[in-house]
């Protein structure tokens, strides 16, 4: 397949900050008109040389592998800060230049996954007498290798593969607009509030947080707002919209802001309808084309759980286990609710307020109490303490930052016992709706690999959506965006601590799709372990620790609603699952259709008719990594939860946390993808992962 390149390029080749750095991309200089004649370079570049290999008569791993793990991170070295750029930094001129990139360098993809020299290289290596003396890493690099190429049409017809190709570049723009489409819906989104009683119960910080979004906002000739007289302006960013259903008293404004939320890119110039009912079209072709009956078939081909059949049954044994524990969680907030003198019909956006509220007077425990004892710095202060204890690393800030993309963006590197450089990361934590995608990630900017002879170490990207810092004060997280900044970090310690050097199956690639939650998982669990507590918190006035007695509350409500919020993830992902198996996208019916059915067998309250979730559950149509895999999360959380579970059954002093530490992180930290994950848990457990450590954790008794 031939790739064409545009002519003149607009900026000289020598001269663009995408080509030929060395080690740190140069965000300070990187503009959307660079993307453009850096691919159209770079394919000029690794075109020839991807030839050469494929005319190699007698492959060997020197001849083949090698030199294509290098053609492959120069590609990643300048479509990595473009994809990078194009979540952080959005605008209508990126969106332009992507556009005009993205079909090229799909091409290259799958140039080279499609390429039936390669394949019959790889194939001739696994069958030689080589393959006996290849390290496990090897085998595996050359192992998912061949399986990626027939899952993307190697053994198909020249005609059947140019409709694939097409179903495929297709996909791919449907889930470009998919995402823009959810950030200008996010982004245009707002509504102004001139009385303050309607936000009466939201805290300080939000109001401060919403006063200054309002200013940034405001015509010349109106007046500057104030937190304590406003006006405020809300919208959808996280920290917005999860503060007004927890703790606004004004059942009329959660309701506002909740229907905004679900309905959210669902109508207008940012519709997604059409656009899911599409890519789940697609998917379900492409599969057909590749002889699978349904796109969670195809799927599941390259995931730990060997089958749909596997992965219900897997789903439903959870929902057996929350079902009911989730409708007492459901009747005792509506009772304590009730008491307090809630007579309305209790609807979605009354759950979060009133359970809020039963759990301040069970526990004696508010939001607002410990988020004061959650700063930031405080918080990266213990965490990199912690992963010195257990893992044996340091992390420190260089005094000379790298060039970013953001003012809030920090560069971090990180250091093994013996004093040597292991690899380095920036932290991006803070919302900017009005740029940046929702939610949070963990992303690769470089891979450990060899480049031309000499060892490249990894880098990774932790990106979060945590309330940026307001006035003088120092950034403080709520408990939850606590959890998801240990939950990213974990996967970027998989990332930067592995010791693999070939690029397929270092640091996170090439981890089963079901099992790459697993790191990440674990990491949270730390947040409930009392001596973590004590060295992450420090009150941002008073400086003291978070007192013993929260801890304790905050330990006991971490079952609170278990039932409840274990349902909620269900239903995505047994929803995810029917959509890409049961469903008959083709049909009269919708994705709507199969969403509400869900609903019925996951929800306890009542899913509204005009609920439009789907078109913004970027997970799933965003991408394609957590289609017919958002039960990966579950997943992986058995893995997680029993392999913390060792953690537990030492003495709780930091010398045994860090012998077992160290046997954590030479098989699921250092090992990547070089092994199957389940042959890495039991390296580490011993046996074969057991669910009952998740069901207790949950609080939820095994049957």
């Amino acid at each position: 397949m031939m790739i064409d390149t545009y002519q003149t390029p607009i900026y000289e080749e020598l001269g663009n900050p995408l080509l030929h750095y060395k080690r740190l991309i140069p965000f300070d200089k990187i503009e959307p008109d660079h993307f453009f004649p850096a691919i159209q370079a770079l394919i000029k570049e690794v075109l020839p040389q991807l030839e050469i290999i494929e005319s190699i008569e007698d492959p060997s791993w020197d001849t083949v592998a090698i030199p294509l793990e290098e053609i492959e991170e120069k590609i990643n070295r300048v479509v990595g800060p473009i994809r990078h750029l194009k979540l952080v930094k959005d605008s209508p001129r990126l969106r332009e230049e992507w556009s005009h990139v993205e079909p090229f360098i799909n091409q290259l993809d799958l140039r080279i996954k499609q390429s039936s020299p390669l394949f019959s290289a790889f194939k001739a290596l696994q069958e030689s007498a080589e393959w006996s003396i290849f390290s496990p890493a090897q085998k595996r690099a050359i192992e998912l290798r061949l399986r990626n190429a027939k899952l993307t049409g190697i053994d198909l017809t020249e005609e059947s593969l140019e409709a694939l190709n097409t179903l495929i570049y297709r996909g791919s723009e449907l889930q470009s607009q998919y995402v823009s489409n959810m950030r200008d819906a996010t982004k245009n989104y707002s509504f102004i509030v001139m009385d303050k009683k309607q936000l009466e119960g939201v805290s300080s910080s939000v109001l401060k947080f919403t006063s200054e979004s309002y200013n940034l906002t405001r015509n010349e000739d109106d007046p500057l707002s104030t937190p304590k007289s406003g006006p405020w302006k809300l919208t959808l960013s996280n920290p917005v919209y999860l503060s007004i259903l927890r703790h606004c008293k004004n059942r009329e404004m959660r309701e506002l802001i909740f229907r905004a939320q679900f309905q959210k890119a669902s109508s207008g110039a940012s519709d997604n309808c059409k656009n899911i009912q599409e890519q789940l079209q697609i998917r379900k072709s492409r599969a057909n084309l590749l002889g699978y009956n349904t796109f969670a078939e195809l799927s599941l081909a390259s995931k730990m759980a060997p089958n749909v059949e596997t992965v219900n049954l897997f789903l439903e044994k959870l929902r057996d286990a929350s079902w009911l524990t989730g409708r007492e969680d459901l009747l005792e907030v509506q009772l304590f609710a009730a008491k307090a003198g809630f007579r309305e019909p209790f609807m979605p956006w009354d759950f979060r307020y009133w359970s809020e509220r039963l759990k301040e007077e069970r526990y004696h425990l508010s939001e607002e109490e410990i988020k004061p004892y959650f700063q930031l710095p405080k918080v990266l202060r213990g965490l990199f303490d912690l992963c010195h204890k257990i893992f044996g690393i340091t992390i420190v800030k260089p005094e000379i930052q790298p060039p970013i993309w953001d003012p809030h963006v920090t560069y971090y590197l990180i250091y093994d016992e013996s004093g040597e450089q292991l690899s380095s990361f920036y932290l991006d934590p803070f919302s900017r709706p009005q740029s940046k995608r929702g939610g949070a990630w963990t992303d690769t900017c470089l891979n450990r690999t060899y480049v031309d002879g000499r060892l490249q170490l990894p880098i990774a990207y932790i990106v979060c959506n945590s309330t940026p810092p307001i006035g003088d004060a120092p950034p403080l997280l709520t408990f939850r965006e606590l959890e998801t900044l240990f939950h990213e970090f974990g996967h970027a310690l998989q990332h930067m601590l592995t010791k693999v050097n070939i690029g397929t199956v270092s640091g996170t690639n090439g981890i089963e799709w079901d099992g790459i939650e697993m790191a990440s998982k674990f990491m949270e669990n730390w947040c409930y372990h009392k001596p973590t507590l004590r060295q992450i918190t420090s009150h941002y006035q008073t400086e003291d620790p978070l007192p013993e007695v929260l801890m304790d509350k905050l330990i006991s409500a971490r079952t609170y609603n278990s039932g409840f919020d274990m349902l909620s993830q269900l239903k995505y992902s047994l929803c995810d699952i029917s959509l890409h198996h049961d469903y008959d996208p083709f049909s009269a019916l919708t994705p709507f259709d199969v969403w509400f059915e869900t609903c019925l067998t996951t929800s306890h309250l009542p899913c509204l008719e005009e609920d439009r979730f789907l078109c913004s559950f970027h997970h799933i149509f965003g991408g394609n990594s957590y289609a017919a895999g958002y039960y990966s999360y579950k997943w992986a959380e058995v893995l997680s939860a029993d392999a913390f579970q060792a953690f537990m059954e030492v003495q709780d002093d930091w010398h045994s946390l860090k012998t077992v530490g160290t046997k954590f992180k030479e098989t699921f930290l250092e090992l990547g993808g070089s092994r199957h994950p389940m042959e890495v848990f039991e390296m580490f457990r011993g046996r074969a992962p057991i669910i009952e450590p998740l069901l207790k954790q949950s609080g939820f008794k095994s049957n």
